[in-house]
């Protein structure tokens, strides 16, 4: 049987909205649409580059617990309400994509909170199957 399992961050948004912070599904691990809040205060930077800085931080937390790296990310969606936002987030992100270059989409969309300027989505696929996984042929 596969495994599935829900990883929570202690958001108080997963609590209120009613979804987790990833769910791992076999060797597949998605993360849900990220911000740039500090789970631990419930806080959140002003600045875009500052809040791409602690999505990632806050994807990091939720692949490790899956047992995953941004090594493992095979797709990003990054979604701002402010296009101009975005090319100013690149350093940061080519920290973490690089090297792995995964298929990757930008969205111009609003937000839940007008203090969020950029949203970050990741899938990842775990390199060790999950116990009773069958291997997948490629």
């Amino acid at each position: 049987m596969t495994e599935r399992r829900a990883i929570l961050s202690g958001s108080t948004f997963e609590d209120q909205i009613g979804y987790a912070r990833a769910v791992i599904d076999g060797d597949w691990v998605h993360v849900s649409g990220t911000t740039g809040f500090d789970y631990a205060t419930m806080t959140i930077s002003d600045d875009v580059v500052e809040q791409a800085e602690q999505c990632l931080r806050n994807i990091e937390s939720a692949l490790a617990e899956a047992g995953c790296t941004f090594a493992d990310v095979v797709r990003v969606r990054y979604l701002l309400p402010d296009r101009d936002d975005f090319e100013p987030c690149w350093p940061v992100l080519r920290r973490c994509f690089g090297e792995v270059r995964p298929a990757a989409t930008m969205l111009v969309c609003g937000l839940a909170d007008p203090r969020m300027k950029i949203e970050i989505e990741v899938y990842a696929r775990r390199r060790t199957p999950a116990l009773g996984a069958e291997p997948s042929a490629h």
